[in-house]
Order: structure tokens, then sequence, then C-alpha cells
């Protein structure tokens, strides 16, 4: 008995301390981005100002608004004009700079705060995070309270699949009435909208449906194989993510312009749809295969450590063994990625509202970095510049009732807005690297914008990212 007693008192001790560690970790990580607080930012915690000789691209029309002021009052803007006289307010001389809307990424995958920081630092002054953890709901919280610099934070819950799509990256729903009782969970919770994924088949996926009306809770679809591709236009369902679902789905692979045709006159028929193409994620498997060292470059120095390990690596083990096996995967990959542009100029052509989206935080896609390609294959694809920002803009915003104060540059609307030096509507990659960039009237200047790049890149966090995704495995399971 005194055996069993020493025993138990050595396990619970083990177990005390591995929680101690586990705590001094996640406050180690907690405090590598206290950059990020905005007490301890003085210079940009002011959210009122006066900007004066600033080209304003307003976004709800195709126009430039040549030497205006604009007024930002408590990080909203409540007048533009020729000439505003507002006193004790600090001024902002833009020099006939170019002022537009702050880009929204509506596909992301958010691991950890130092990517918050490379999604401002690019421009980024909204997201769409669509693998929801607890984690998350603490960002979200913070956004809201403005304690943090930060993107306009929503997010889905986790991604809802069916029973046998097994994975420690899914909830798995079993029948209608569990189905239900999770919307209603995520709803409580604060999550914002609900992802549906793989393998949910016809009864489930109408429960899904059914609760979340009733919880008005918008869907984001990853299209199920199990229904019907045109089943996704529900109008709860307010867009369908990822162009390479059409080939897969649809399409069965067989890249056909006249089939996909008919896809794209049902998508255009249901006026409540928008697409999210994600191209960049897709075109980065062909980058992968194309570029064997990959893993080593640079630039990769800006994921998630815990991400680079495990699911970059697999993702690149995945494409390299499928060239080595058949030589002309990597022409089979480049032609899809070709279709694809095909797919969202056709979209297009039908009046089909393309929403920017990159799937950033996964594989080799850069958070941040990532939107400035998505939006160079949409120019390629055939949108003019105009039409391109408005897909990280207006389009963005109006696809969800809660992201409509974004968007666009107009009185009443939140002040998430980019200072360049350009006009992107001649020159696109004038919004890579912003000169100011305001986000909900907080201006952040391009040195304290370099300086989160810096902050975020090869970043030591791997155990703290591995205990907040047990934290979800935990809860979610």
């Amino acid at each position: 008995m005194k055996i069993v007693k020493r025993l138990l008192k050595i396990v619970f001790a083990l177990i005390g301390l591995l929680v101690l560690i586990g705590i001094i970790t996640l406050w180690v990580d907690s405090s590598g981005t206290n950059y990020l607080e905005i007490n301890k930012n003085e210079t940009a915690s002011n959210n009122s100002y006066l900007i004066k000789k600033v080209n304003v691209i307003p976004m709800n029309q195709d126009t430039v608004l040549v030497d205006k002021m604009v007024y930002i009052k408590k990080g909203v803007i409540e007048k533009i004009a020729d000439t505003i006289e507002v006193k004790g307010i600090e001024i902002i001389n833009a020099k006939n700079k170019y002022l537009t809307p702050g880009l929204i990424d509506m596909h992301v995958h958010v691991w950890d705060r130092y990517e918050l920081g490379l999604y401002l630092s690019n421009g980024v002054t909204a997201v769409r995070n669509l693998w929801g953890m607890p984690m998350h709901l603490r960002i979200k919280e913070d956004v809201m309270e403005e304690n943090i610099f930060s993107p306009s934070f929503f997010t889905t819950g986790p991604k809802l699949t069916g029973s046998e799509f097994i994975g420690d990256d899914n909830l798995n729903l079993s029948n209608p009435s569990e189905a239900k009782d999770k919307v209603v969970e995520y709803k409580d919770r604060g999550y914002d909208f609900i992802k549906t994924y793989y393998g949910l088949d016809k009864e489930v996926f109408d429960a899904v449906i059914e609760q979340a009306k009733i919880s008005e809770m918008d869907i984001v679809a990853h299209p199920s194989q199990k229904v019907p591709f045109s089943y996704h236009l529900n109008p709860q369902i307010k867009s369908i993510e990822h162009a390479e679902e059409i080939v897969q789905q649809p399409l069965q692979f067989d890249l056909d312009t006249l089939k996909l045709q008919a896809v794209i006159d049902s998508i255009s028929a249901s006026k409540h749809t928008s697409y999210s193409p994600t191209l960049t994620v897709f075109h980065n498997i062909y980058q992968m295969m194309m570029d064997d060292d990959i893993l080593d470059s640079e630039s990769l120095g800006y994921m998630n450590p815990l991400i680079k390990m495990d699911d970059s690596k697999r993702q690149f083990e995945r494409w390299f063994n499928a060239k080595q096996e058949d030589p002309t995967t990597v022409e089979r990959i480049k032609k899809q990625h070709d279709f694809h542009m095909n797919i969202v100029n056709k979209l297009h052509e039908a009046g089909v509202p393309i929403i920017c989206g990159t799937d950033g935080g996964i594989g080799v896609t850069l958070p941040g970095f990532s939107i400035h390609t998505e939006l160079a294959f949409y120019k390629e694809a055939g949108l003019s510049n105009y039409e391109v920002l408005k897909t990280a803009t207006v389009n963005a915003s109006r696809t969800h009732s809660m992201m409509n104060q974004l968007g666009t540059i107009e009185e009443g609307k939140i002040a998430n807005l980019l200072l360049v030096d350009e006009n992107p509507l001649f020159k696109l990659s004038s919004l890579k690297k912003p000169t100011y960039v305001f986000v909900k009237g907080r201006k952040l200047n391009r040195e304290t914008l370099d300086s989160f790049n810096e902050k975020a890149k090869n970043r030591k966090n791997l155990v703290a990212t591995a205990l907040r995704y047990l934290e979800n495995l935990v809860i979610e399971k």
C-alpha cells in the first residue's frame, strides 16, 4: 500500500510539473507578442485624426476622390470633404498619397498572435479564420476590447464533417440531433460562422442548415462530396471555398470548359453566393514540386514552427513522392491551376461575387504576404485592378452582415485603411508595403509594421502552439 501511495505521489508530482511547465511556456509565448498590445504603443494609441491632401479610393465606385480631407473620429470615418475644420486634433499630411480600404483575407488559418502582425504589415486589416479553436475566441475578445493591434477578427467554429472523415482537425457528426446541438453550442461560445467540410450527408447537412438559420449563423462551405455541388447554393451558405472543388466534384477532374459553364451558370443564378477561389494555396503545390529546397527557404521563416514541422513537411513529401512516382503530375497540377484561372474568369463574367481568400497559414502559404499573390492571380485571370481590389474590400465586406462596416471608405464605416504611395488602380503592387495602416483608426507606420515582420520571423513557439492545439482536442473531442 505504501508503494502505491508513493507511486501516486510521483505521478501527481509529474503531472503538476508538466502543468507548470505548460503554463510557463504559454506565458513566455504570450510575453513574446506583447508588442501588439495597444497600451504599450503610445504613438499608435490615438484613434482620431484629420488626414489632408489625400487621394481617396472609396471602392463603392470606380473612381478617385482627388485632394480630399478625411476626418477619423474614435476609429470611425466621420467625414470626407474638400475642407474640414476640427480643433485640437492631430493632422496627417498625406502628401497626395492614396487612401484605400484595408484588405480583407476571407480564408485564413491563424496559429498564433505573431501572425496578426504579419497580416497588418501586408495591409490586411480583417481576416476570416476558417478553423476555429478556443484560442481564436480569446483573440477575438482581445480584438473587440481593443487590447491588441490586429486585423478585425472573425472566425468559424471547428470544421463539421461526417462521422467517417476521421482526423484530429475535424468535428465528426453522426446524426442530425448532434449537428443541431453543435451549431447551438458554437453560437453560445462566440464563434461567428459555421464551417461545413467533407463527409456531411444530406440528413446531417440539412440539420446544420436548419439550425444555422434558426441560430442566425452564416455557413461557409468547403463542399461535401456526399451531396450534389448545387446543394451548397442554399441561401444559408454565404460562400463556397476553393476553385479546385469545382474541378473535383461537379467536373470529376474533367477540365472541360463546356461542362464548367453549366456549373458557373448554376452559381450565378444563386444571388446570395460568393466564391473564394484560394488560387494561391493550390498553386503552391506546383511550387513545392518545382523547388526541392522550398522548406529551407528564407520566407518559410514566417510560418508557425509547428505547422512548418508538420503540415508543410507532410505536404511537401506528398507531392515530392507524387512527382517521383509519376513525373507528369507536375504538368497536371500546373494545367489544373491554369484551369482554376479560367474558373475565376468565368465566375467574374457571370457576375458571381469573388472574395479574396488565400488559405494562409497552412502548407507553404504564408500568412499576410500571400494575399498579394492571390490578387495578382485575379489580375492574370482577366479582372481589372478595380475588380481585383473589390474581391478584398467591398465584395468581402458584403458577404456577411457583421462585416458590412468594412470594405469601403464612406462616412460611418470603420477606419480600417491603407495609405500607399501610388494608385493601386494602376499599380496593384503598391499595396504590398503601405506607408501607414489604420486599424480602427489607430495608425501604424512602416517602421512599426516592419518590426512586426521581424518579431514573427523564425519564432520559437512550437511547444506553445502544440499546447494550444492540444487544448482544442480536449475541448472539442
